[in-house]
């Protein structure tokens, strides 16, 4: 009788979209049940088995850095009136938590020189799609969208996956023989039409752009650019909003958050003023009440919840609320000089290491365009026969990049960060020259 009163005559009819070869006849395939404590030590057994960044010489990026997190960051975080606390939904709902929210809005924005942030969205790919869409909501009747193939890969993915299911043109600017992104076709793709000109700085490959020179294109006819940074370059690379971009965003795992396999990460959104009312996401405000006393309050709500779904400029259900918090502890600990600081790090080990392989092995540079903290090498013999070799001797080598780009399979993504001692790059240095 159960089954009649959905439509249908017994269990299996409501399975028959699943193949035969791949159902279950006979259940899971579970072992005996154990105790707590047995189920304890199993998973203590298998977890020893995982192989952790930190227990080798780390030259891992493209997006995920390893940075020094001070011990500060985690104490406060783990405070219980941070740690469980949830996002707020109402506009006055934890005057504590809108605080935290604002003082990390305030602080992208003087690390980035834009006029407003939100309260930080899932990632960076997350963030510059959705920057995508503010453009095209903020154009109008334009339909293209111009995107540099110097952006991270995942995150082009997700925006094609939006361009085919909105309609909207997507159009990919490739790369140069300098590994910045080719002017020539910028100039002949850009039109009447475009929304937006995506970029990243310094972008995948490492390599710094002309950042001022793509913005300006953009604005020429008309188009609005957004800017993809890397926020603990901003110690050091003229900012977005000094560029003239009209939105930066970024991935903010590099602000106290450590490495993970794929998050919880934090996505960077700020705009400039004329396109606040188009900000996706949670913004906290300060107000005064009554009395005159200080507050915060959610403002410029226009997300699902709070107008038709159809005018919601976005449906983003949360910010990352304790990975911006962790990146606001980190960046007011560090504080402005020390923000330099980390950055002049990144950048002179990067430049030292990059020397001492180009000088002491085959390992070749692949641009001589200028750089920050990360760079391409050329290898001798296969990329993916480096990092092997190289695993052997606890040394993470990088990134090879055929499993981006297929044609790369001889290039090598290398980068630094300020927890690299002159020693570790040393040993890198010869474990290299033992190769080819």
């Amino acid at each position: 009788m159960l089954f009649r009163s959905i439509g249908v005559e017994k269990f299996e009819d409501l399975v028959q979209s699943i193949p035969e070869e791949i159902r279950l006849d006979h259940g899971l395939p579970l072992p005996e049940g154990l105790s707590e404590l047995e189920v304890t030590q199993r998973l203590s057994e298998i977890g020893s088995k995982n192989h952790k960044a930190v227990d080798s010489i780390n030259f891992l990026g493209g997006g995920v850095y390893d940075h020094f997190i001070p011990a500060g960051v985690n104490a406060i975080t783990s405070r219980s009136e941070f740690y469980t606390a949830y996002t707020p939904y109402q506009p006055e709902v934890s005057q504590g938590t809108l605080q935290s929210i604002y003082e990390y809005q305030s602080a992208i924005c003087d690390i980035t020189g834009m006029d407003i942030s939100n309260a930080s969205v899932y990632d960076g790919p997350t963030a510059v799609t959705e920057a995508m869409l503010l453009a095209l909501r903020a154009s109008k009747k334009r339909t293209q969208v111009i995107v540099s193939d110097g952006l991270h890969p995942h995150a082009l993915k997700i925006m094609r996956t939006y361009a085919e299911a909105d309609g909207f043109e997507l159009h990919t600017i490739e790369i140069g023989e300098d590994g910045r992104t080719n002017m020539e076709m910028l100039k002949r793709i850009l039109g009447n039409n475009t929304a937006a000109v995506i970029f990243q700085q310094p972008n995948f490959l490492g390599v710094l752009e002309d950042a001022k020179k793509i913005v300006d294109m953009g604005h020429k006819v008309g188009a609005l650019a957004i800017s993809s940074v890397y926020p603990v370059s901003l110690g050091m690379v003229q900012p977005p909003g000094e560029y003239d971009a009209d939105i930066a965003v970024g991935e903010g795992q590099c602000l106290g958050n450590p490495m993970g396999f794929g998050g919880p990460y934090l996505g960077i959104l700020a705009v400039k003023q004329a396109l606040i009312r188009q900000l996706p996401g949670r913004l906290s405000g300060q107000t005064v009440d009554k009395d005159g006393l200080r507050g915060y309050v959610l403002t410029l709500q226009t997300r699902e919840q709070h107008i038709r779904r159809g005018k919601a400029t976005s449906n983003i259900c949360t910010n990352q609320g304790l990975n911006a918090l962790a990146a606001l502890v980190h960046m007011s600990l560090l504080g402005k000089q020390g923000f330099k600081e980390v950055a002049q790090l990144c950048y002179d080990k990067a430049h030292y290491l990059y020397d001492q392989i180009i000088e002491n092995t085959r390992f070749r540079p692949t641009f001589s365009t200028p750089f920050f903290n990360e760079f391409v090498l050329t290898t001798p013999i296969l990329a993916v026969d480096v990092v092997d070799r190289m695993i052997d001797k606890d040394i993470l080598a990088g990134i090879r990049l055929d499993r981006f780009f297929p044609d790369r399979e001889k290039q090598l993504l290398v980068a630094v960060t300020e927890k690299r001692t002159k020693e570790e790059l040393d040993q890198f240095v010869k474990a290299l020259a033992t190769i080819g």
